[in-house]
């Protein structure tokens, strides 16, 4: 592996202010996370309810640094093949009927063998594609919390030495260290040896001035004073006891709709009218709707 390049970022208050620039608002946890895991080399395990901005802040880091991102979606039943890398096997069959067509040239089986296992014939897949590749790179591992313990043992081997051997090619070594980020839910407790390799972040909902700032930032458009509705609404929401509580980029749609709807400021019956937009379960809107008629102020 060679030399690390030079630091992306001066100090934690370069990374939250660099990230503002991307429209991504990190609290003092967030950028001290990134900074250090961009200095240490280290992965990020990125945990906390869906739809608070784990994801996205892959993406803006990416965005920021110029680098390119490679995701990796995972999902019950993601295997070696899907995640690392395969053979293009019909290229391969293709290979090897062009050379029975041409036997007479001679040609022997352990020469086709070679050729098929080569190069031209490997199909790369996101883990493999972020270990060769020579340009910058951020690598998001999203979901891993879905994948089966095998294939995180994969990736725990894979992220401990940033290297991938192929038996017919032999090893391949990152050339760099990509920034990665992986993202988790929760829906499954990780291993303790993946959490070791790993920075740790827990991103939960944001306290009510930043999830302000957040709508102010990502809905043009938008009111000071509507924005500071919404916010207070959806935060009295999520106290209730619900099967999903809205997450940061339900605010932005329902914030999105008001602004499109022309609303100036959410009265109990218009909260009610676009809880769908909020919420996504009937049992939820029922509650909420009950909740709202006696805390939102009546229309005028």
């Amino acid at each position: 592996m060679s030399d690390a390049p030079p630091a992306r970022f001066e100090s934690p208050a370069a990374v939250r202010e660099g990230l503002r620039t991307v429209s991504y608002l990190a609290d003092e946890g967030i950028a001290g996370v990134v900074f250090l895991a961009e200095r240490l080399g280290k992965p990020v395990l990125v945990e906390g309810p869906a739809g608070t901005g784990k994801t996205q802040l892959a993406k803006s880091v990416a965005e920021l640094t110029g680098a390119r991102l490679i995701r990796l979606q995972c999902y019950e039943g993601l295997d070696e093949s899907k995640a690392l890398y395969e053979w293009n096997y019909k290229k391969q069959l293709l290979r090897i009927q062009a050379q029975r067509v041409a036997e007479g040239s001679g040609g022997s089986w352990e020469d086709i063998e070679e050729d098929i296992f080569s190069e031209p014939f490997l199909l790369t897949r996101p883990l493999l594609e972020a270990i060769r590749a020579e340009d910058p790179v951020v690598l998001l591992v999203d979901e891993v919390d879905r994948v089966e313990v095998e294939t995180e043992a994969l990736l725990l081997e894979i992220l401990s030495d940033y290297q991938v051997s192929i038996p017919e090619l032999g090893t391949v070594s990152a050339t760099q260290i990509p920034l990665v980020f992986l993202t988790s839910n929760s829906t499954r407790e990780l291993s303790e040896a993946l959490k070791r390799r790993c920075l740790f972040l827990h991103i939960d909902y944001p306290d009510i001035e930043r999830e302000r700032e957040i709508v102010l930032t990502r809905v043009p458009g938008i009111s000071e004073a509507l924005a500071d509705q919404v916010v207070r609404i959806v935060r009295s929401v999520r106290s209730l006891e619900l099967k999903k509580a809205p997450s940061v980029s339900e605010t932005l749609d329902w914030a999105r709709t008001l602004l499109i709807l022309g609303i100036e400021s959410v009265d109990a019956q218009t909260a009610t009218a676009t809880l769908h937009i909020l919420l996504k379960y009937q049992s939820d809107i029922d509650k909420a709707a009950k909740d709202l008629a006696g805390s939102v102020a009546p229309s005028r």
